[in-house]
């Protein structure tokens, strides 16, 4: 069984930087993507961007790309996004998520992915 749990949001002012955290019990032994996804108050769930966690291979929605990093340390079990240059739309409840399946997948798709940790808000003030 795998738990996640996402740690380091907060305020920050726009043009701040900010890196989140996401904790995995279980070992993850085969190639899943781990994502981190954001939902903003009355909108949908949207992906931010994800890492396919053997191979290391990154994916970025458009919105972020250029400002967000992610990473993973394979041996500790964590999961960072490292955000920068933020804006007030970027405003949203974070959470990191296992996908279903290893191989081909929509990355993008929150159906692709079955265990989701609970979110840690994520505040930039103008």
């Amino acid at each position: 069984q795998v738990h996640l749990v996402e740690s380091g949001g907060g305020l920050v002012q726009a043009g701040g930087s900010m890196t989140l955290s996401c904790a995995i019990s279980g070992h993850i032994y085969v190639d899943h993507v781990m994502g981190w996804f954001r939902q903003a108050p009355g909108k949908d769930r949207e992906f931010v961007g994800g890492i396919r966690w053997i191979e290391g291979n990154t994916y970025y929605t458009s919105s972020v790309k250029g400002r967000f990093i992610i990473s993973r340390d394979n041996a500790e079990d964590m999961m960072w996004l490292q955000m920068a240059s933020l804006k007030p739309e970027d405003t949203a409840e974070y959470y990191c998520a296992r996908s279903r399946s290893t191989g081909v997948i929509d990355v993008s798709a929150s159906q692709s992915y079955d265990v989701w940790g609970r979110g840690t808000q994520v505040t930039v003030s103008s």
